[in-house]
């Protein structure tokens, strides 16, 4: 038998298992609605999740419950957050209302406190197929600035967008040095969304010259503490997959079936990088039956898992417009 940890790794070395692994990412909702079908406390436990991940410590959980932190919350970049039970809010204040850099100072990556308990967690957790979320790199510059403002700086005040991003790669950077020395865990994980619905959010020459140096040392890093890496983003990000392969990308997720073909991406690419995504959340989920859900994830168990080198999970983190009937067939179609 072989672990989730060998499991994974054998299906990123696209060997096949005689299964495909899957993994799951739920809001509060969805996860107390599984919970309780489950008559559990730990839904990951009882699905059996091969993949597990942890992240350090923020004053901004990912999602904040607004009984616990007020209406807002602050994060380590200062933003101010909006909080409710659904999802993970919004940026309301951004950190960065100006074009400037000359009077923001950037969290301390190695702040008292913000590696508590991971060692501990990495320990628990050898047999699965663990991984460290280790920052944003566009995606907080997004968050800091906001995305038209940054947009707009891309065409008018390039070196601004230059400098923060390059400040953020350092903070990334030794967030991930930090990390390495508290033992063992399998990934770094990026979230850094570069897809609208049809397109990247920026010239693919631009995402060339802007992000993909600096996710090239990322990588690199991760590489020569023997640690694979993955990258979240969102959207149609089709045109620099050859890009993301030639970096040494092991994981991109999660592959949105309604912005990419996903099919054509499995037959053109999947020799060559794992994908880790699929499944409809835009309409089949929150929308179709549970016979419909299951027949998707069968399909995509057979198509994209063919030959290794597939995930199956969610195209998006599950919210609370799933009904549960569909949020069972899926984990049960996918653990069959």
């Amino acid at each position: 038998m072989l672990t989730n940890k060998d499991w994974i790794k054998a299906t990123l070395a696209h060997r096949e298992t005689g299964r495909v692994p899957y993994n799951f990412m739920f809001s509060p909702p969805a996860m107390t609605r599984l919970c309780a079908h489950f008559g559990v406390g730990d839904v990951n436990d009882a699905v059996k999740m091969p993949i597990r991940t942890n992240a350090p410590a923020s004053p901004k959980p990912l999602y904040a419950d607004p009984d616990v932190f007020g209406p807002t919350v602050t994060d380590e970049f200062g933003v101010v957050w909006s909080t409710n039970y659904i999802d993970r809010g919004a940026p309301l204040v951004y950190a960065l209302p100006e074009a400037d850099l000359s009077r923001y100072t950037f969290p301390d990556p190695r702040a008292p406190g913000r590696f508590d308990g991971l060692a501990e967690w990495c320990a628990a957790n050898t047999e699965h197929y663990t991984g460290m979320w280790v920052g944003a790199l566009w995606e907080r510059a997004t968050f800091m600035r906001g995305m038209e403002e940054l947009l707009y700086d891309l065409a008018e005040n390039r070196q601004f967008v230059e400098d923060l991003l390059e400040a953020l790669t350092d903070n990334i950077l030794r967030t991930m040095e930090a990390l390495f020395t508290l033992g063992e865990f399998d990934c770094c994980c990026l979230s850094d969304d570069y897809g609208s619905q049809k397109a990247l959010l920026m010239s693919p020459a631009d995402w060339r010259a802007l992000i993909k140096p600096r996710l090239e040392r990322m990588v690199d890093l991760a590489k020569k503490h023997h640690r694979q890496f993955f990258l979240h983003s969102c959207g149609c990000v089709e045109q620099i997959i050859p890009d993301l392969i030639e970096l040494g990308l092991d994981i991109l997720h999660p592959i949105q079936p309604e912005t990419m073909d996903i099919y054509r991406l499995k037959r053109e690419f999947g020799s060559d990088i794992t994908f880790c995504g699929g499944i409809r959340t835009q309409d089949l989920l929150p929308l179709g039956t549970p016979a419909e859900v299951r027949a998707e994830v069968r399909k995509l168990k057979e198509v994209m898992g063919a030959g290794g080198g597939y995930i199956l999970e969610p195209g998006i983190t599950l919210q609370d417009d799933v009904p549960l009937p569909n949020l069972v067939a899926m984990v049960e179609e996918a653990m069959a």
